[in-house]
């Protein structure tokens, strides 16, 4: 816990002077990192469990819905889909959701008929209903009839039901959607037929709209960037669809041929289709490590890089928040600190750069050393008092000065809070030490070549535990650990 303490500053004070806060980022910031699949979380969650905040799941539409009523009102049983998010909660962590109707060679929703849509069974015993099947390179799917008028009102009313109920829900962090094999945009080994086992550009483009309109402001969720295809997506050529408030996931992040300058830049070209308008700044960048080599997920975490890039660099240069990384875990590159450090390289950072009081009021100057925003609201507090302007959105590399009024203990706790997060997780900074600190220690000194922070007892002996309560210094800085 990091206490924030008005040293010498009277409360009837009223000339601002600096006062130091300390604090230190130890885990995984919630909302960020690598993924892993639930019920792989539960497994792993002793030996990996602290180093991840997100756990992937699927919603499927059948599991949930029991019928319809005649005036349309679609009837739900809420039970599994519950069990669900509190098996993740209980973890300390947050849910990944992907809804999605097909998936190729998938016994989960027939165990005696693989690839069976998570099309309602109500709409399946429709007698104008007729779902389509081909044994592709996927496996055997069968494919939702995007011909039917109930699938699409049933589609659009679904998630009008999901955002009633899980809106602002601690337990889900992000929402995924699309269509097509796992939802992903896209389906292989048979021909697109928009309007048969495809959505049509018209519905795809209602879909698109009635989620920005439903979603947005309650729940973050996203896209794939297969969208960015215009054959068979209308997002990227309609400027009103891309202006719409969804996020992105690439379900083959790191490819071999993902990018322009070591492949053909397939997914590098998607991203910069569907992603051109900064869309990290507001809405989330997610997805997969690739699958498309055995070893991809194995070796992504290798610090020399893979294919020519470092995860690290990766996750800089598109701005990641977050990414399932299921088939890492015990590779020789992903042992649980590696794995920490690389979901620490994800998301949002913050640090404190200024804390000045005058006594009736703390004024804060935060910045975010990350690669991502935070992207549901967060304010800092003292005690019971929360600022008023929320870290939302607050870029890597920018600056914002937040005012938390009337303090009048000299002794508070300062804290970051956000009402999207589980009571469990708690959002960290890094701390500011006044100029005035009487803590401070001058006759130290350091290279500053090392990232790894290297701690001193007073009498200026190196110690080797990097948690180490006293003087640090990182990168030539000198601050407190308490």
């Amino acid at each position: 816990m990091t206490l924030f303490t008005l040293f010498s500053v009277q409360i009837y004070a009223q000339e601002w002077k600096e006062v130091s806060v300390p604090g230190r980022i130890t885990h995984v910031q919630p909302m960020t990192g690598l993924v892993l699949w639930k019920d792989q979380a539960r497994q792993l969650n002793s030996k990996y469990g602290q180093t991840i905040q997100l756990e992937f799941a699927y919603l499927l539409p059948n599991k949930v819905v029991k019928g319809c009523k005649q005036d349309g009102t679609i009837q739900y049983d809420w039970t599994s889909f519950e069990a669900l998010l509190n098996d993740i909660a209980s973890r300390k962590h947050q849910a990944v959701i992907r809804v999605r109707y097909e998936n190729p060679d998938n016994d989960e929703v027939n165990a005696s008929v693989k690839g069976s849509t998570a099309v309602p069974e109500y709409i399946k015993k429709r007698g104008d209903y007729h779902e389509t099947f081909h044994k592709n390179g996927d496996g055997p799917t069968y494919y939702a009839d995007w011909r039917n008028a109930e699938l699409k009102r049933f589609t659009l009313q679904f998630y009008t039901d999901l955002a009633e109920r899980y809106a602002h829900d601690r337990r889900l962090a992000f929402l995924e959607t699309g269509f097509g094999h796992w939802s992903e945009y896209h389906i292989y080994g048979t021909e697109y037929k928009l309007g048969v086992n495809f959505p049509d550009m018209d519905f795809q483009t209602r879909f698109i709209q009635h989620l920005n309109k439903v979603l947005n402001g309650r729940i973050e969720w996203g896209i794939s960037i297969d969208a960015a295809s215009k054959d068979h997506s209308p997002v990227s050529n309609n400027t009103a669809l891309m202006q719409a408030g969804f996020g992105l996931f690439d379900d083959s992040f790191m490819s071999s041929t993902h990018e322009i300058g070591s492949g053909d830049g397939y997914g590098e070209q998607k991203w910069q289709r569907i992603a051109s308008n900064n869309r990290w700044k507001k809405d989330f960048a997610g997805g997969e490590i690739a699958y498309s080599s055995r070893n991809e997920q194995q070796n992504f975490l290798n610090p020399t890089g893979m294919y020519g890039h470092t995860w690290e660099d990766m996750a800089k240069k598109y701005h990641i928040t977050f990414m399932l990384a299921n088939n890492a875990p015990g590779s020789r590159y992903a042992q649980p600190a590696r794995f920490m450090q690389a979901s620490l390289a994800t998301g949002y950072r913050f640090a404190i750069k200024k804390c000045e009081s005058n006594g009736r009021a703390t004024r804060v100057t935060i910045t975010n050393k990350g690669v991502a925003p935070f992207y549901y609201d967060a304010w800092l507090t003292i005690g019971a008092k929360r600022s008023s302007v929320s870290l939302k959105n607050l870029l890597p590399g920018e600056e914002r000065v937040v005012e938390i009024p009337d303090v009048t203990t000299s002794t508070k706790r300062l804290m970051i809070v956000s009402d999207r997060i589980l009571p469990s997780q708690e959002i960290e900074f890094e701390g500011f030490t006044a100029s005035n600190d009487p803590t401070g220690i001058e006759s130290v000194e350091d290279s500053g070549s090392s990232e790894q922070a290297t701690a001193y007892t007073i009498d200026g002996k190196k110690i080797t535990d990097p948690y180490y309560k006293g003087l640090v210094i990182k990168r030539g800085r000198k601050y407190m650990q308490r």
